[in-house]
C-alpha cells in the first residue's frame, strides 16, 4: 500500500464518511479557483470537523509526509488555496469548522473557528449590538480561517486596520499536529514574542489556523453613504485629504471607481442603477459613521456641499435610506463581475502612498493605451490606504498573450515608487517570483528560515508563497 493510500485509510477511520471526499466529481470544486481561471488537482479532500480531527489528520501528514493545502471558502486570487497540477497533495477544507463558541459584548470580542462565513461573523456581533468591521466583496461565501491566513484587508481598512489589526488571539495546529492554544482575549499581553502574527498572513504554510478570537467595535449608530461624481484621480486624493481633516477617524471608507467601470455595473449587474444621473469620468464611495444617534447627516452634506461649490465635484448624492446604500455598494463590490462581461479580466492587487495614487494610475493608464489599445485599464479601490486593484480588461484571445506585459508594466511603476505588488490578496502561488525579485535577500532569508524551523518537512501548503527549492 502506498503512502497516500494509507493516509487515505487512516483519514476515513479519523474523519468518518463525511470527513473524506474521494470522488473526483466532488473533489474538483476544490480544485478550482473562484473565477475558474485556474485549476489544480487533488488526490483527496478531508473535511475534519473540529480541531482535534485537523491535529490528527496533520500529525498523520507529518507521518507519512504528505503535502496538505489548507482551504477556507475557496475566494483567493493567487491560487493560494487550490492544490497544483501534480495530483499529489492533499486538500484540508476547514468548511466544517464553523461555530461561533463564544461572544461577549462588554469584553468586545468573540471566538470563531476557522471555516466560520465572515458574513455570519458579521451578522453575530451585531446580533449583540457590536460590529466586526472585516468587509469585502466575497464575504457571503469566504471564510474567517482563509481572511486570516491572507491578512484580509477589504474596503474599512481605513479605519479599523487589516485582519491581523482586529485579533486577539488565534488556534494553530501546526505542522507536526499539535495544536496551539493562543485564545487569549487580552488586549494587553506583552510576554515575548507575538506568536500569532506569524500565521497571520501566512497563508497556511506555518501552521492552519482553526479558531480565533477576534475584536468586535461599538456599532455605528448614524451612518452616513455618499457618492460624488469626479474629474480625476487627483480629485479624489485631494477630497480625501479634506475628509479626514473634517470627519478624522469616522470615515471608514473611502473608494475610488473609473467611469468605465460604473457604467459596465449599470450594464451589466441586475437591478443596478449609477447613484448619479450622468456618466462621469471617475466617481467616489465614501462612508461615514460614528456612535452617536444623529447630526453626522448634517455635517456631512453641508461638506458635499462645499465640495460642490469647488467644481470639481460635477455631482453629489447622499444616500436616504439601506436600500440606496446597498445599491451603491453593489456597484463597487460588482466591479469584476460586471467587468468580465466585457472581456477577460486581468487581476492585481498594488499599493502605493496615497498621495502618489493619481500619479500611478494616469502614467499606467496612458502607457497601456498607447502600447496596447485593445486593452482598458480599470482601476478601482481603496483611496485612504493607497490600494488599487488595478485591473485590465483584454480579449478574451489575448488574455495569455497580454497578462505578463500588462502586470509588468504595472509592477514597474509600483515599484518605482516605493509600492507594494500586493496589498491585500497575498502571494499564494501566482506570485512567487514577485516575491522573489522584488524582495531583499535578507527579508527571503528570513521567511526561509522560519519556514523551515516551523515546517521543516515542508507538507504545509508547499509551493504556496515560497517556491518548493527555497523550502526543501
Amino acid at each position: 500500500m502506498s503512502d497516500l493510500s494509507a493516509f487515505a485509510a487512516r483519514c476515513r477511520a479519523l474523519l468518518g464518511r463525511a470527513g473524506v471526499v474521494d470522488d473526483p466529481a466532488e473533489i474538483e470544486r476544490y480544485t478550482v479557483d473562484f473565477w475558474g481561471q485556474y485549476r489544480g488537482r487533488a488526490a483527496l479532500v478531508l473535511r475534519p470537523a473540529d480541531t482535534a480531527q485537523v491535529a490528527a489528520v496533520v500529525a498523520e501528514a507529518a507521518r507519512l509526509r504528505i503535502p496538505l493545502v489548507p482551504q477556507g471558502g475557496n475566494t483567493g486570487l493567487v491560487r493560494g488555496g487550490i492544490p497544483d497540477d501534480s495530483g499529489t497533495q492533499v486538500v484540508l477544507s476547514l468548511a466544517r469548522l464553523s461555530r461561533i463558541r463564544e461572544i461577549d459584548p462588554f469584553g468586545e470580542y468573540l471566538v470563531a473557528e476557522a471555516g466560520c462565513v465572515l458574513a455570519d461573523i458579521q451578522e453575530a456581533a451585531r446580533a449583540h449590538g457590536r460590529l466586526f468591521p472585516l468587509s469585502l466583496g466575497a464575504q457571503g461565501s469566504c471564510r474567517i480561517g482563509g481572511n486570516l491566513s491572507t491578512n484580509a484587508g477589504g474596503v474599512t481598512v481605513l479605519r479599523y486596520g487589516m485582519a491581523r489589526d482586529l485579533v486577539l488571539g488565534l488556534e494553530v495546529v501546526l505542522p507536526d499536529g499539535r495544536i496551539w492554544n493562543g485564545l487569549r482575549a487580552l488586549r494587553k499581553d506583552n510576554t515575548g514574542y507575538d506568536l500569532k502574527q506569524l500565521f497571520i498572513g501566512a497563508e497556511g504554510t506555518l501552521g492552519v489556523i482553526t479558531a480565533a478570537v477576534l475584536r468586535l467595535f461599538p456599532l455605528p449608530r448614524e451612518q452616513v453613504t455618499l457618492w460624488l461624481a469626479i474629474d480625476s484621480p487627483t480629485t479624489a486624493v485631494d477630497l480625501f485629504e479634506r475628509a479626514r481633516d473634517r470627519f478624522g477617524e469616522l470615515v471608514s471608507s473611502f473608494e475610488l471607481l473609473s467611469g468605465f467601470g460604473v457604467e459596465a455595473a449599470v450594464r451589466h449587474l441586475p437591478g443596478a442603477r449609477r447613484p448619479v444621473p450622468a456618466p462621469s469620468p471617475w466617481h467616489l464611495l465614501i462612508e461615514i459613521g460614528w456612535s452617536l444617534r444623529r447630526g453626522l447627516r448634517d455635517f456631512v452634506e453641508e461638506w458635499v456641499d462645499e465640495v460642490l461649490a469647488d467644481g470639481r465635484v460635477a455631482e453629489g448624492t447622499v444616500a436616504e435610506n439601506e436600500t440606496q446604500r446597498a445599491g451603491m455598494w453593489r456597484i463597487r463590490e460588482g466591479q469584476s463581475e460586471a467587468t468580465r462581461h466585457e472581456g477577460a479580466i486581468v487581476r492585481s492587487d498594488v499599493s502605493v502612498t496615497p498621495a502618489l495614487l493619481p500619479e500611478l494610475i494616469d502614467t499606467v493608464m496612458v502607457r497601456t493605451r498607447e502600447l496596447w489599445p485593445e486593452a482598458e485599464p480599470l482601476p478601482f479601490g481603496h483611496v485612504g490606504d493607497g490600494n488599487l486593484h488595478f485591473n485590465f480588461i483584454v480579449p478574451p484571445a489575448r488574455f495569455a498573450e497580454l497578462r505578463e506585459p500588462l502586470l509588468a508594466l504595472l509592477l514597474e511603476e509600483v515599484v518605482r515608487r516605493g509600492g507594494s505588488f500586493s496589498a491585500e490578496h497575498g502571494i499564494g502561488r501566482l506570485k512567487r517570483e514577485e516575491l522573489r525579485r522584488y524582495r531583499s535577500e535578507v527579508e527571503l532569508a528570513l521567511m526561509r528560515t522560519l519556514k523551515r524551523a516551523l515546517d521543516p518537512l515542508a507538507i504545509m501548503n508547499p509551493g504556496a508563497v515560497l517556491p518548493p527549492e527555497d523550502t526543501a
